[in-house]
């Protein structure tokens, strides 16, 4: 291996390296929620969820609805 192959490797390990240094660094800059606020959050995750699912399922019969009515209608 030449001298430039050795310089190209330990290079790309110094990258790799230098990254996930910088990775373990961030990774202790995250805060938590504690276990009030994470409930909190989960529940309002799921309402939320349920009520755009019911929204978006009220619209979709309704647009079925309006389909068939113009697709069946007869002059």
């Amino acid at each position: 291996m030449g001298d430039s192959a050795k310089s190209a490797k330990l290079d790309k390990t110094a990258k790799t390296v230098k990254f996930f240094d910088g990775v373990k660094a961030e990774f202790k800059k995250i805060t938590w929620p504690d276990k009030d606020a994470l409930l909190k959050q989960s529940v309002a995750v799921v309402i939320i969820s349920l009520v755009v699912g019911a929204i978006i399922t009220i619209l979709d019969f309704g647009l079925q609805y309006g389909v068939e009515f113009i697709t069946t209608f007869t002059f």
